[in-house]
Parts: C-alpha cells; sequence; structure tokens
C-alpha cells in the first residue's frame, strides 16, 4: 500500500508542477509573454508555499525550478527579451541530469534508486542503466526545448512548454515502465562483473 501512495504522490507533484505553466499560457494568450512571464514569477513561490503547507516537504526540483524562474524571469522583464525565460527549461533539466549522473560517483546510491527503489527491485548494474536513462532523457529535453525556441514561433514555444514537455515526460515514463517489467522479470540477465562495474 505504501508503495502506491508513494507513486500516486509523485503524479499529483507531477500535476502540480504543470499549474504554473497553465497559468503562464493563458497568460499569455491573454496579453503577452512579459505578462506571462510576470504571472509564472508569482505563481511558482506561492505554490511552493501551498505545497510545503500540506506536505511539510519542499520538493528540491520545484524549487530550483522556482528560483530559476525568478533569476530568468527577472532578466526578461528587465532586458525586455524572452530570451532569459527560453532558456530556463534548458539549464533546469541540464542540471538536473549532472546530479543525476553524479549521483552515480557520489553517495551510496543512484538518485533514480533512492526515488524508486522502494517501487522496484532492480540490480545495482540496473539501477546505474535506469540513472543514465534519466540523465540522457534530462539532455535530450534540454536540448529539445532550445530546438523549439530558436525554430519555432514564440507561441508555439508556450503552447511546447506545456504539452510539448508533457508528451516527452509522458513516453519516457512508458518507455521506463516497459523496460523495469522487462528487468524484473530478467534480474539475472545482466553479468556478474556488470554488478561491480
Amino acid at each position: 500500500m505504501r508503495p502506491r501512495r508513494q507513486l500516486s504522490m509523485r503524479y499529483m507533484q507531477l500535476f502540480v508542477d504543470y499549474i504554473p505553466i497553465i497559468f503562464f499560457i493563458a497568460a499569455y494568450f491573454f496579453k503577452d509573454i512579459y505578462f506571462a512571464t510576470a504571472v509564472l514569477m508569482a505563481t511558482m513561490p506561492v505554490i511552493l508555499v501551498l505545497q510545503w503547507l500540506i506536505t511539510k516537504k519542499v520538493n528540491r526540483i520545484y524549487l530550483a525550478s522556482t528560483g530559476l524562474v525568478l533569476l530568468l524571469g527577472g532578466a526578461t522583464l528587465f532586458f525586455h527579451n524572452p530570451t532569459f525565460l527560453y532558456w530556463k527549461p534548458t539549464v533546469l533539466n541540464w542540471v538536473i541530469a549532472c546530479i543525476f549522473l553524479g549521483s552515480q560517483w557520489v553517495g551510496e546510491k543512484p538518485i533514480v534508486q533512492r526515488m524508486m527503489g522502494h517501487a522496484a527491485e532492480l540490480d545495482t548494474a540496473q539501477w546505474r542503466i535506469l540513472n543514465q536513462m534519466w540523465v540522457v532523457f534530462f539532455v535530450f529535453s534540454g536540448a529539445v526545448n532550445l530546438y523549439v525556441a530558436y525554430n519555432f514561433s514564440e507561441a508555439f514555444w508556450v503552447k511546447f512548454k506545456l504539452f510539448g514537455m508533457l508528451g516527452l515526460t509522458l513516453v519516457f515514463v512508458v518507455l521506463q515502465s516497459i523496460w523495469l517489467a522487462s528487468a524484473m522479470k530478467n534480474p539475472d540477465t545482466l553479468p556478474d562483473d556488470a554488478e561491480s562495474s
């Protein structure tokens, strides 16, 4: 029961993370990118405080995202240049990718094992592979964000922030679930020496 509850909390967190983006998109189509940026900067700290009041915990990724929005959103408004805001998802994703990658050498377990260890039983090598999958996903997501920002219209990028990023995340979650199901059915498919690598 507890693993299911924790998993549902993670999905709830994912939904909550997208609330400011929904406000951002609505504000953008109501007025413009600068008004939307101001709305985003106002919304994210409010959601952060509400999360803490409800759970008594602070989501570190959401906290970092809020900090980047305040920093790069502030630069967007000050310089009247949306390029700063365009870079926010990429910077966040690439920083997370570096943290996930570094966790393979710092600490006893990679981050993905700390996050999902209650819901899956994998050997050491498999946890490292899954962690690397997350690294690739975050690097890819950051790169796709820049590609869209610099090759499509501003309105398209704004919509991509919600629908595109959410779509990429859902596809990755599905692929990860398929891989996990296969890995847990075949725990002995990796050679013994892979465990110690």
